[in-house]
């Protein structure tokens, strides 16, 4: 009954919420609210799905289960018209990264101090740039906005990074589909596979968690990889992950000013700060003012409290709510996609090439870096965590 009351109470949330942002775009409330309750009820399903012990030790997570069972139902029985206004998969995701910006603290951040921030800030711009002109120069992928969508999903932080940058680049829903779907076939196999290499061969847990948390796409798989191997690599690994998902709004603003500039401007025409600012994803702004507030409030308070407030407290709730918002966008998209314009996407398996390619130098470049910034540039740092 309680668990119920909760599920009840959460829909009334969501619907009071969405239903602000969809009426300020001009849309019924009643409409979307139809739809809304099955979207939210397979969420539900998803969630059960992803609850059980024996899917959830072998990586199937919620977000595998909500787009799966959404693909399902509407390539096998077809989705009446009168849910597609309720599937606002960007609107659902848009706001879960908001609040993800509110866990991404600057004092965790200098924690960690320079080995973290270059592990995540210099491999990652490396294997972007370089996973893109992979894929232009020798696979010849003839979709660009498909090419930087899969980059950035495989090289920054998977599904927020790709809701971004295809934002950004305005790709089609059907390639940020194909880069997700990647994103969870290759996470769900690198948070079981990565952390029994790391055993096996006797790596330590700082530069283990270092490796998990450059590499593995979802802040969650990179929590459950991490403490697989013992709290010390755990903390390392989300850290490191942390820093990464700051890049989110850097890479975003990237994609917006190249694609303005360089790939849709005409010889002759002139691109405006007006352009790059439409195409610039406003939730990151949201993202950037969360993680400042919550920041300034972390430094402000006393270790206790904040451990209390925020950390058992707060980012509890956001991460319970994120998480919640994240299975709406994925059932969303599921719903919504339809495997014959899928399938295109996948001719000749050049984004899975790209995706294999790009990660394996993405695992090598970040092994490297985090064995120099924790062993040999900064080994003082690495004896005190």
């Amino acid at each position: 009954i309680k668990y119920l009351f909760g599920l009840l109470s959460l829909f009334i949330v969501f619907s009071i919420l969405f239903g602000f942002f969809i009426k300020s775009m001009g849309e019924k409330i009643s409409t979307f609210l139809k739809g809304f309750a099955i979207v939210f009820f397979l969420a539900i399903v998803a969630y059960l799905l992803a609850s059980q012990m024996q899917f959830k030790s072998v990586g199937l997570g919620y977000a595998l289960w909500a787009i799966g069972i959404g693909m399902f139902i509407s390539n096998a029985f077809g989705i009446p018209d009168w849910i597609r206004p309720s599937l606002k998969h960007e609107l659902f995701i848009k706001t879960g990264l908001v609040l993800l910006g509110a866990e991404v603290l600057f004092g965790k951040v200098l924690a960690i101090g320079l080995p973290g921030i270059f592990v995540a800030w210099v491999v990652t711009p490396i294997v972007l740039v370089s996973t893109f002109w992979f894929g232009q120069k020798i696979l010849k992928i003839g979709s660009k906005t498909l090419n930087i969508t899969i980059s950035a999903d495989m090289s920054v932080c998977g599904v927020s990074a790709a809701i971004a940058t295809a934002a950004a680049c305005k790709a089609k829903k059907e390639e940020l589909t194909t880069a997700i779907g990647l994103s969870m076939v290759f996470t769900s196999v690198m948070m079981v596979a990565l952390p029994a290499l790391i055993k096996s061969v006797g790596m330590p847990e700082v530069l283990g968690g270092a490796w998990l948390g450059g590499t593995i796409d979802a802040t969650g798989a990179v929590v459950a990889a991490g403490a697989f191997l013992g709290e010390n690599a755990l903390n390392v690994a989300a850290t490191i992950k942390m820093i990464q998902n700051i890049l989110i709004g850097v890479i975003a603003f990237a994609v917006a000013v190249y694609w303005a500039t360089k790939v849709e401007k005409g010889p002759t025409e002139k691109v405006s700060a007006n352009e790059i600012w439409i195409r610039f994803p406003k939730f990151i702004l949201g993202f950037i003012a969360a993680s400042i507030i919550f920041s300034i409030l972390q430094q402000t308070l006393d270790a206790d409290t904040s451990k209390q407030l925020l950390e058992k407290g707060v980012f509890g709730y956001t991460k319970n709510m994120r998480g919640w918002l994240f299975c709406l966008a994925f059932t969303s998209i599921g719903l919504s996609t339809n495997f014959k314009e899928l399938k295109a996407h996948f001719s000749g398996g050049k984004p899975l090439v790209l995706y294999l390619c790009g990660q394996l130098l993405n695992l090598g470049l970040t092994l490297l870096m985090a064995w120099i910034m924790f062993y040999k540039v900064f080994p003082e740092i690495t004896n005190s965590l």
